[in-house]
């Protein structure tokens, strides 16, 4: 926080998200700013929109005096667009600035196609969306979208990703806002594009495991990736990379999409097992139908999805050790049983006990909505921090 006196509105917003104060004088005695200047800054917030007064009723001053009103987050004055694209699928959803999916819509969208007409598409997606919710679009105020590759974050690019032909370096970003505007009329509105691992977990550790401070993801479907949340942010590395545990080398001799041999995801992804079962004549040709087959109880593919995962939970052994998290969560189309039990089996046998001792290894509680949930809160995070608050309370004149 700034120095005491210099406070800014954005930062009063904060402290109201956060919880940490909710009423005037509980940011009076978190700031030290005089009850004049907190009036001042929650003013520009209200004319704006963004903050109301709760319907809790009054509650105690920490500085006495006659009770205050609580103060609350106005999650009705925007609304934020989402989608997660998977290699032959996606979602999109309008959300809420609190995480509510207001309007949701899934289908078939083939990233092979290349991003013109995927991004295009998913701009009609959104159109459909805000109709069905009852939104307009001058209500959007940012579009979060998850992909199955490595993004550079400060561009927005997706960087060399093996199950992305044609979107290496791809403006993602001008695209989708392009396409948002020629579907809605509406002016162009901040796009953040972030991998779908990173987002995965995003959303979940928000969502079920506020509190834990070390949070690994690791989404195992088409290919096998992971997100980590330290301390409540997305730990991305240098330029994104982080979590690409799918091309950690295991000494196996299968060509991986990347070119390269011995790859975990070669060997230990949905799109592993799916040809492993085709060539045992299972009619299986993705990561979506092994998880048909494991829903179906089919003996051959619980056989394989065992094995992938004592594979996975072997290379996870030593992301638990270097990373100490609190939940180990597996996703994506083979997060079953029989996986589960595999990485469990591995895991537990080669990590320390020490790292272990502590550590809950569970299951997506958001499922396929967890990218969309993440995407969301990405957004919102970016948008409504305390220095872009400033900007934008600059650029609506209040």
């Amino acid at each position: 926080m700034s120095a005491r006196g210099q406070v800014s509105a954005g930062e009063l917003l904060q402290l109201v998200r956060s919880g940490r104060a909710v009423t005037r004088g509980a940011l009076q005695q978190a700031t030290g700013l005089s009850r004049a200047t907190v009036g001042q800054r929650l003013d520009r917030l209200f004319r704006a929109g963004w903050l109301r007064e709760g319907a809790g009723g009054p509650v105690g001053s920490p500085l006495g005096g006659r009770p205050s009103i609580t103060l609350e987050f106005d999650d009705s004055h925007a609304v934020v667009l989402a989608a997660d694209l998977e290699t032959r699928h996606a979602r999109a959803a309008v959300l809420s600035l609190t995480g509510e999916i207001l309007a949701e819509h899934s289908g078939t969208l083939v990233v092979e196609d290349g991003p013109d007409a995927v991004l295009g598409d998913l701009g009609h997606w959104f159109g459909e969306l805000l109709e069905k919710a009852g939104h307009r679009a001058e209500e959007v105020c940012g579009i979060g979208l998850a992909v199955p590759g490595p993004v550079d974050t400060v561009s927005g690019r997706v960087v060399q990703p093996p199950i992305m032909p044609g979107w290496d370096g791809y403006d993602i970003r001008g695209r989708l806002a392009r396409a948002f505007t020629e579907t809605t009329g509406a002016p162009p509105v901040p796009v953040l594009v972030d991998n779908d691992a990173n987002l995965m977990a995003y959303g979940e550790q928000r969502t079920g495991f506020p509190d834990c401070s070390a949070f690994v993801l690791v989404k195992v479907s088409t290919g096998i990736g992971a997100g980590v949340v330290v301390d409540g942010s997305l730990f991305r590395g240098i330029d994104g990379g982080a979590g690409d545990i799918g091309h950690i080398r295991v000494g196996a001799e299968a060509l991986c999409r990347c070119g390269s041999y011995g790859c975990l995801a070669a060997v230990a992804s949905g799109g592993a097992v799916a040809r492993r079962l085709a060539e045992d004549g299972v009619p299986a040709a993705s990561g979506s139908d092994v998880r048909d087959l494991l829903a179906a109880g089919h003996p051959a593919a619980s056989a394989l999805a065992r094995e992938a995962g004592r594979q996975v939970g072997d290379v996870l052994a030593t992301v638990v050790t270097l990373l100490n998290p609190g939940v180990l969560m597996i996703a994506g189309d083979l997060a079953g049983t029989a996986f589960l039990t595999g990485v469990r089996e591995l895991l537990y046998q080669r990590a320390l006990p020490r790292s272990t001792a502590h550590l809950h290894v569970v299951t997506s509680r958001l499922g396929e909505r967890a990218g969309l949930v993440g995407a969301g809160a990405l957004v919102v995070e970016h948008l409504y921090a305390p220095e872009r608050v400033e900007e934008r309370l600059m650029a609506l004149g209040v």
